[in-house]
C-alpha cells in the first residue's frame, strides 16, 4: 500500500510538471532562434531590437535576452533587456517581468490568441500592449500601442520581427 502512495505521488508531482509546461508551450515557435526588428516609434525615435528566447529552470521559465539602444542618443548597441515569463499558479496566468539596462522593470500578463503573443502592461498611466502576430515560423508582426477589445485605439511603433537561427558564443 505504502509503494502505491508513493507511485501515486510520482505521478502527480510529473503531471503537475507536464501541466505547467505546457502553459509556456506557446513560446516554443521562439526557440532556438534570434528575433530582429527595426523601426521607428511614432515619435521617430529609432527602434532596433535583437531577442533571444530559451527555456530555463527545466522549463519552467521562459528567458528573454534583448539587445538594442543603451542610451538617449541612440547611438550605444547592446544588452538591453533581461526578461523572465512564468505561469503563475496563484492566478493561472502567465507573468512576465522584465529589467532594463536603466534600472526599470516592466512587468505584465502574456496571453495568446491562437499563434499569436499578446503582452500587456502599464506604462506609466497608460495600458500598454506588445502584440506579436503570427505571419509564418520566421516572421512576426510587431505593434506596440494602446490596445483595447481587440481594436487598436493608437499605435506607437508598427514593424516585423525577423528570425534567424541563434548561434551560441564560442
Amino acid at each position: 500500500m505504502k509503494n502505491i502512495f508513493l507511485i501515486s505521488l510520482l505521478f502527480a508531482g510529473l503531471f503537475q510538471l507536464k501541466g505547467q509546461e505546457s502553459k509556456l508551450s506557446f513560446f516554443e515557435p521562439l526557440m532556438g532562434k534570434t528575433w530582429s526588428a527595426e523601426g521607428n516609434w511614432g515619435d521617430g525615435s529609432k527602434f532596433k531590437q535583437d531577442i533571444t528566447f530559451r527555456f530555463g529552470l527545466n522549463d519552467q521559465v521562459v528567458i528573454a535576452e534583448s539587445n538594442g539602444y543603451t542610451n538617449q542618443e541612440q547611438t550605444t548597441y547592446g544588452p538591453r533587456n533581461h526578461g523572465v515569463r512564468k505561469f503563475d499558479t496563484a492566478t493561472n496566468s502567465v507573468k512576465f517581468w522584465e529589467f532594463d539596462v536603466f534600472g526599470g522593470l516592466t512587468e505584465g500578463t502574456v496571453t495568446v490568441n491562437g499563434k499569436d503573443i499578446i503582452y500587456t502592461y502599464r506604462y506609466g498611466e497608460s495600458v500598454v500592449t506588445d502584440y506579436w502576430e503570427y505571419v509564418n515560423e520566421n516572421t512576426y508582426n510587431y505593434t506596440v500601442g494602446d490596445y483595447e477589445n481587440g481594436t487598436w485605439n493608437q499605435k506607437y511603433l508598427t514593424t516585423k520581427f525577423i528570425a534567424h537561427v541563434a548561434t551560441k558564443p564560442e
